[in-house]
């Protein structure tokens, strides 16, 4: 047993179905959305919205994360970290080679080959 009263478990399960039910009813409108004649991108962003709700309900609720700030915050920390280093990645490659261009040769006026067979 976890030591929960009666009263706790039941005001538990009351948030579960409310969660439940706003799950459903986020569903009926992303169907329901669907419909709706916003052009794909208008579309894709109303789809993603909802989703992105639906998740978040998903999270905080059913996987208990809604306590959890301080582990939340310190992971898209470190998410945010990652992704700056990453982007900033091919930069380093390019101070290690500065000024080498590619080399790009131009066709021959006259439509001759440059001496390689293809």
């Amino acid at each position: 047993m976890s030591g929960q009263s009666p009263e706790e478990i039941r005001a538990h399960v009351k948030v579960y179905l409310m969660v439940f039910g706003a799950l459903a009813v986020l569903t009926t409108v992303t169907v329901g959305a669907s419909y709706l004649d916003i052009g794909v991108a208008g579309g894709i962003t109303l789809a993603l919205l909802i989703a992105a709700i639906k998740a978040s309900l998903v999270a905080l609720y059913f996987m208990h994360l809604k306590g959890e700030v301080k582990a939340i915050l310190q992971t898209l920390i470190l998410t945010a970290v990652f992704f700056v280093f990453l982007m900033f990645l091919p930069l380093f490659h390019s101070i290690d080679y500065p000024g080498t261009p590619l080399e790009v040769q131009a066709p021959h006026a006259d439509g001759e080959h440059s001496g390689e067979e293809h």
